[in-house]
Parts: C-alpha cells; structure tokens; sequence
C-alpha cells in the first residue's frame, strides 16, 4: 500500500508518538483498548490533525507540518468503515451505495457496482430504506459504500466489536471476498486476535501510544499458545462436506478429516484449539475419536509448562500444544513422527465461503 508515517498527537495524559512504513495490502493494527489505534486511524483520514509529523499515501503527501500541508479529508481517498455504520437514514440501500462513487471522476471508478453489489449479496436490499436493515446488513452496505468511493486505502476501525459472535462469523466472508477480488489496500484496526489473523497479513502491535513491534499475523497468534488464556486456535479451511453416517466427512487439503459439525458448500473455516488435539507415538489399537492422522513434527516453540507441537499433516499445518514432560516421555524432536487424535466435536464452524 506504500504508507509511510511519523506522526505526534499530545493529549495530556496520552501521547500518541508512531513511526512506519507498510507495503503489505492487507495489515493489521493490533492492541489493547487506549493504545492509540483509533486515534492512528482518525489523524489518517484527516478527522484529526497531529501536532506534528507527516503521512504519505501511494507517494502524495497528505500531512506535514514541516511544509504546512494538510489534506483535507474529502480529498485525501482514505476510505473508513466504523464500527457503527453511519449509512444515510433517508436514502434507499442503493443510493447509500452509490454516493460516493457518483462523485467519484470517472477515470478513477476501478471498482464495478454490479460486481460488488453481487459479491456482498446485495441485490435483494438495494430499494430498502437503511433503517429496515439487520446490523450485518447494515455492516455490508457501509463497506460496499466505502469500497465503491474507490479510496487509495481502506481503514477498518473495529468494524466487528458491536456485533454479536454469530452476525461476526456472518460479515466475515463478505469482508474477505471482497478484499480478495478487488484490489483495495486494507489496514485492518482491532483488539480481537481472530479477526487479525482473518484479514491481516502483517500486524503492528501499539502500546501506550508507540509501535511495539510488528510482525506476521501468524506469528502474534502463536504467542497466545504462552500468553493467551485460551491457547493457541488452528484456523483450517475445509472443502467439499458431505454426510459421513451420522456425522460430516470434509477434505483438509489431502487428508479427510470427520467433523459432528454440519457443513455448507464452498470452503468452511473452522476452529480447532492447539490443546484439543492429543499425540501418540504409533498408531492406537482404539479411539473413540474418529481423526487419527499420521503427522511429522516439523518444529516445536514455546516456553514454561506449554509446549507448541507444528505438525505437518500431509502438506498441511497443524499446532498441538502439549506439556514437557510429553516432550520428553514421547521422545517429539523436529523430523519425527507422531499420530495427531482429534475428536470429531472438537471442531467449530466459524463460517463458510459459498462459490
């Protein structure tokens, strides 16, 4: 996305005093509450204006106060979903849709209304007025509204936080279809580590006003294998679901694997805690678990009394946190082989992605 930042914004008791440069498409913003993301994210688009700094977009300069420039917002092509909608309440669905990209010039309209309205399923809501709509629904049309303005970049700021976990897992194809099919840089604002892995590539981490540090979205999720009070969670995409007896039989890239969870067509993203997952040295004479997969220990992090197992299940990865002393009883180095024992009701469908 070629954004680069220094910028300063004293409040008294907070000081917000950030420093980067991201070319990754899609990144991720990433701390506790009070940290400073929303403040970043409102000196980018020009709502606020820092006491000193610069930013630069795609090579224009949108703020530096060495050279008394200050963009201001309308002009800047900085796209920003909130985590509240903020739609037109006397305009139809499409009107919302379109308002931005009607005054947008036309050698700069990149992104299809047709494609995009068919992308978020649209179609069936566009003379609706707003105020008829679901939450999820209302989520859809602000980020299609946004996406159309066709921005240089697009700023989510906890778009998510004010949806129950179900409409959350509802919106979440929608967003990643889109930022898949149309070319818009994303910096991807949120306190939940789920959504970061889901939609960021890289990550920076903010503290107290400063960039802590960054790093892969990967690599923060397998911190919370040590620091997290639920563990480390393996995000697996599933295909092809179809009734296995009394449960679903799925395809994990080579290898089936049998879930109780009932599937829907296209991909299916599924959660499996690190901890739910139980390794043997051979093969069991009996299970009552119904996943017994051949695996090589492809390495091994992790401190104190978790022990992070990457397993590579036939082209696949796969994280089992266990304890040292099964390190040591079942003998786990980096190239040896172990079999992963996973119950079918350890899964949770988090959401699928229909063709």
């Amino acid at each position: 996305m070629n954004l680069d930042v220094a910028l300063r914004k004293d409040y008294g008791k907070f000081e917000l005093n950030v420093e980067f440069s991201l070319t990754a498409r899609h990144c991720g913003i990433f701390g506790p509450s009070g940290s400073g993301k929303s403040t970043l994210m409102h000196l980018l688009a020009g709502l606020l204006k820092p006491d000193e700094g610069r930013i630069m977009l795609a090579g224009r300069t949108l703020f530096d106060s060495s050279r008394n420039i200050n963009v201001p917002p309308e002009e800047r092509r900085i796209g920003v979903v909130f985590q509240h909608s903020h739609l037109f309440p006397h305009m139809s669905v499409r009107r919302n849709l379109l308002y931005g990209w009607r005054r947008t010039p036309e050698a700069e309209r990149l992104i299809n209304p047709e494609a995009l309205i068919r992308v978020l399923q649209l179609d069936p809501l566009l003379d609706r007025g707003v105020n008829s709509l679901s939450g999820g629904e209302r989520q859809r049309v602000a980020l299609g509204r946004t996406v159309l303005a066709c921005p240089r970049l697009i700023l989510m700021d906890e778009p998510l936080s004010g949806l129950d976990e179900e409409l959350k897992y509802q919106i979440m194809p929608y967003l990643k279809k889109v930022f898949s099919e149309f070319d818009v840089p994303l910096l991807f604002i949120s306190h939940a580590l789920h959504e970061m892995r889901l939609m960021a590539e890289e990550v920076l981490v903010f503290e107290a006003g400063v960039v802590r540090e960054r790093l892969p979205a990967e690599e923060l999720a397998r911190r919370s294998l040590v620091t997290g009070s639920r563990g480390y969670a393996n995000l697996l995409t599933l295909s092809a679901p179809q009734p296995h007896g009394d449960l679903w039989l799925y395809q994990w890239g080579k290898t089936p694997l049998i879930l109780t969870e009932p599937g829907e067509g296209g991909d299916n993203v599924v959660e499996l805690a690190a901890k739910d997952i139980t390794l043997f040295k051979r093969h069991p004479e009996a299970s009552s678990a119904r996943n017994l997969l051949p695996c090589r220990v492809a390495g091994l992090f992790g401190v104190g009394n978790r022990i992070g197992v990457e397993l590579d299940c036939n082209g696949s990865r796969l994280i089992c946190q266990i304890v040292p002393d099964s390190v040591r009883e079942l003998d786990i180095h980096e190239g040896g082989e172990v079999i992963a024992v996973i119950k079918a009701s350890a899964f949770r469908r988090l959401y699928s992605m229909n063709n």
